[in-house]
């Protein structure tokens, strides 16, 4: 251990440096505390560099594998959320596909169409009216289903109509009414004409 003279004596010579004519060749020669001034500096750039090169790079590697935990746990949370969920919504789709299954039972197929046609003429026949019309318009394809229209015009007094209307409600395949127009059918006025668009729909499935 140095003394106080040995610590006086380094610091004389530190300060009798010419810095401007030190060569590191020479740095055997050099003032003990010039050599451990300029150890301690080395020593504190390699420490940088580690930290720059090394650590510095583990750092990184740290903050995105905390990144991946954060996105990893937020994703097991939302999983773990719906997996909570899934009996219902499984509960959910069953009711929706029975629901389903029904509707398709009143749609009638392409081949129950002209069964269909006959049906609606014998309630109009049922209820005592006259049949002036019952034909089918073009097709009109929707996104998940084929639109058939009708258009339908018969004559009979209002309560034959007010039943057909209803019968026409009640069949066993799915036909809504739409435009009604009732009207006077003689000069007497004991007689009206009923004109309607009605339709009814296909599964696209079942559609030619």
């Amino acid at each position: 251990m140095w003394n106080r003279e040995r610590w006086a004596y380094e610091w004389q010579q530190l300060r009798e440096v010419d810095w401007r004519d030190l060569d590191v060749k020479e740095a055997g020669g050099w003032p003990s505390l010039l050599k451990a001034l300029c150890g301690g500096l080395a020593l504190l750039v390699a420490l940088l560099v580690m930290e720059w090169w090394v650590i510095g790079e583990r750092r990184a590697a740290l903050v995105s594998a905390q990144q991946q935990e954060s996105r990893l746990l937020s994703d097991y949370r939302r999983q773990a959320g719906e997996a909570v969920q899934l009996p219902k919504m499984r509960e959910q789709l069953a009711t929706l596909e029975d629901q389903m299954a029904r509707l398709r039972a009143i749609l009638p197929t392409d081949a129950e169409i002209p069964s269909l046609l006959d049906s609606i003429s014998d309630a109009a026949v049922d209820n005592r009216l006259t049949i002036e019309t019952i034909r089918l318009r073009p097709t009109v394809t929707q996104p998940h289903y084929v639109e058939q229209p009708l258009d339908i015009q018969v004559r009979g007094d209002f309560h034959q109509i007010a039943r057909f209307v209803a019968d026409m409600a009640s069949l066993s395949r799915l036909v809504t009414q739409h435009d009604f127009a009732l009207e006077r059918a003689d000069s007497n006025g004991d007689t009206l004409r009923l004109s309607m668009l009605a339709r009814t729909y296909r599964d696209r499935e079942d559609a030619p």
